[in-house]
């Protein structure tokens, strides 16, 4: 189901942008980024932001997820030029927020000039959220609890971002019988993360992995969007987290209408971490 183009109250509509796409500047990719960036164009996307991994002190020295950006750079402005006439190629990155680097990814975000920053919650306490270790003798309620309380805590102290990545995706490595996020359940802090971003101008990222990784949805949950839109909240963008040319804008089809449920009538677009709005028509 990776289309590009959909029929939406009998007229057609073609997919804008993929804004969260890994390569083999990340750890946990080997894409190159030309084969990226050969898939957005056949798909017809007119943009593909690339937002390779950075996080400062991750636990796992095996899976540094430290970007190099002298090369990064190198190779997206070589791409702006040999793709010119066919796409936007745009340089972003995923930072992964912790509350004790806050100083780090404020300096490696203003001083590497990039389009757009996602901020991500990847570790906390010095634990990665995606390994077993961290829901160890935890409840389901508690460690989810606890992520979400740490989301909130790196919203509120970094200002580096400009959307919020994948926000309730905690349950995707849980080893609970059920491991759904109840928005109800953990309102109070979620309610405190959404009115954050919308103080501080941030917005979210609607991230269509959930689709591949059994959520039947994508990241966030539409009760968490739509709280978004009630709140206040603006900046939207579409990501699939692809990590390989095959999930290049994997069911964005989807994922425009689940935007539009929300309440939103655009999608942002980002230059020089500034954002302009592409009309959802």
């Amino acid at each position: 189901n990776n289309i590009y183009d959909f029929m939406n109250s009998g007229g057609y509509f073609m997919i804008y942008s993929d804004y969260h796409v890994h390569t083999k500047f990340s750890s946990d990719s080997t894409a190159e980024m030309a084969d990226m960036i050969n898939k957005a164009v056949k798909l017809g996307l007119k943009e593909i932001m690339f937002t390779d991994h950075m996080d400062i002190d991750f636990p796992d020295r095996n899976m540094p997820f430290c970007l190099y950006y002298p090369e990064y750079s190198e190779a997206i402005n070589l791409y702006k030029v040999l793709y010119l006439n066919k796409i936007d190629v745009l340089a972003g990155v995923e930072m992964g927020l912790q509350k004790h680097i806050v100083r780090e990814a404020d300096m490696f975000t203003q001083y590497n000039p990039f389009d757009f920053v996602i901020g991500s919650t990847h570790v906390i306490d010095g634990v990665d959220v995606s390994q077993k270790e961290f829901f160890d003798g935890l409840s389901k309620k508690e460690a989810y609890t606890k992520y979400f309380e740490s989301v909130l805590e790196n919203a509120m102290l970094h200002n580096c971002y400009n959307v919020y990545g994948h926000l309730d995706y905690v349950n995707r490595h849980a080893p609970y019988e059920d491991n759904s996020v109840n928005y109800e359940d953990y309102r109070d802090v979620i309610d405190e993360i959404l009115k954050t971003l919308v103080e501080k101008g941030k917005g979210l990222d609607v991230n269509t992995s959930g689709y591949r990784y059994g959520a039947g949805r994508p990241y966030p949950q539409m009760d968490i969007l739509k709280r978004f839109r009630e709140l206040g909240g603006e900046i939207i963008t579409i990501g699939s987290d692809a990590h390989r040319p095959d999930d290049i804008a994997y069911r964005f089809g989807d994922a425009y209408e689940y935007v539009k449920a929300a309440g939103f009538k655009a999608i942002a677009s980002f230059r020089n971490k500034q954002p302009e709005f592409i009309d959802l028509k």
